[in-house]
């Protein structure tokens, strides 16, 4: 799983027992993390339930979405890799893509239902005539969904929206199957839960103190986390950034080979010069040989400036089981990491504040 190692001090480590970990998570967020798998089988059991049209007619399909919620259908995307036979898009922004067109699925994915800009695209789509889906936990959402009959997944409330990933990727993918962007995925989906409650078993709290994920959080303290992807790994890049980000409340960025070896790795000779960083690469046990070859090599390069570094795979055999095993790993690296700094990784109170301050304006 892992070729790299510290090249600094660490944190201990037997730190992160259950206790400690209970005392700076009031709200249970690790909790949420550990239930990943479950979160898988009932996603399903939602997406059923919400009896979806079939329409394999579709040109493409758009998933609207921000943050926890968007990265879902990115997620969603790297899963299906090849097997998509038509354009899977994810916009983050206020609109859809110049290309829609009526014959699109836009599946408008928000799991509070008040997102503006998802909010917008839904209006978007509604004036083009373009087939809408709606994947909430209720507000605005819901309630437009309801009045224009537009088929709604309805998820669990009292998750923050960034623990209901599993909910997001699975109802993308379930779109995809019925508009025909691609197959069916519910056995891929039940086999890739049954697999992650074995890695929950290996990294979570209840793991040795040396196990993966408690080494990778107690190496990362005091810096700056840099997690590079590359192709399927991409989306999984990002969202441990996001997932640093929110739990940990620290800065974290993210990068995507090939393209840090033509800019970002000249930036890391400066490194040791601005600050603590950390280098993480996420590689794909069924990545292109060639990428392979440039993730080793960079690796090697930065990991002179960099106080400690990684190289992590992919664990299981379909893209699915490879996509969450790790997405489990560094939503618990998060977490730790927020429990190394004695930091609740529930609230998210700056967000919340913009939220309010944008409502005003």
């Amino acid at each position: 799983m892992t070729d790299g190692a510290s090249t600094a001090s660490t944190a201990d480590p037997s730190t992160l027992s259950r206790e400690a970990i209970d005392r700076v998570d009031p709200s249970g967020q690790i909790g949420d993390i550990l239930s990943l798998p479950d979160h898988l089988r009932d996603a399903l059991w939602r997406v059923e339930s919400a009896s979806l049209p079939e329409n394999d007619t579709s040109s493409g399909m758009v998933i609207a979405g921000m943050g926890g919620s968007g990265i879902g259908g990115a997620l969603a995307r790297a899963a299906l890799g090849d097997q998509a036979s038509r354009p899977m898009f994810v916009t983050r922004v206020y609109g859809l893509p110049s290309w829609t067109t009526p014959d699109t699925t836009v599946l408008c994915a928000s799991y509070s239902g008040n997102t503006e800009e998802t909010l917008a695209c839904y209006e978007s789509a509604g004036h083009l005539g373009a087939q809408r889906v709606v994947a909430t936990a209720g507000g605005t959402l819901a309630e437009l969904a309801r009045e224009d009959g537009v088929p709604l997944i309805p998820l669990p409330s009292g998750l923050q929206p960034r623990a209901a990933v599993a909910y997001m990727i699975v109802s993308a993918l379930e779109v995809a199957a019925r508009c025909g962007v691609g197959p069916g995925m519910s056995t891929e989906i039940d086999v890739a839960a049954s697999h992650t409650e074995q890695l929950v078993e290996e990294w979570g709290p209840d793991s040795a103190p040396g196990s993966l994920a408690k080494e990778i959080a107690s190496a990362l303290l005091g810096s700056v986390p840099v997690v590079a992807g590359a192709g399927l790994t991409v989306p999984i890049a990002y969202r441990w950034k996001t997932q640093i980000n929110e739990n940990a409340k620290q800065p974290c960025f993210f990068a995507e080979l090939p393209e840090l070896d033509h800019n970002e790795i000249v930036g890391w000779e400066g490194a040791p010069d601005l600050g603590r960083f950390s280098a993480i690469f996420l590689d794909d046990s069924d990545a292109h040989p060639r990428l392979k070859q440039r993730m080793d090599l960079t690796a090697e390069l930065i990991a002179p400036n960099a106080v400690s570094s990684f190289r992590l795979q992919t664990r299981g055999e379909t893209g699915m089981e490879r996509v969450i095993s790790l997405v489990l790993l560094g939503d618990l690296v998060s977490l730790y990491l927020a429990v190394l700094r004695g930091v609740d990784p529930g609230p998210v109170n700056v967000i919340e504040r913009l939220k309010s301050e944008l409502a005003k304006q």
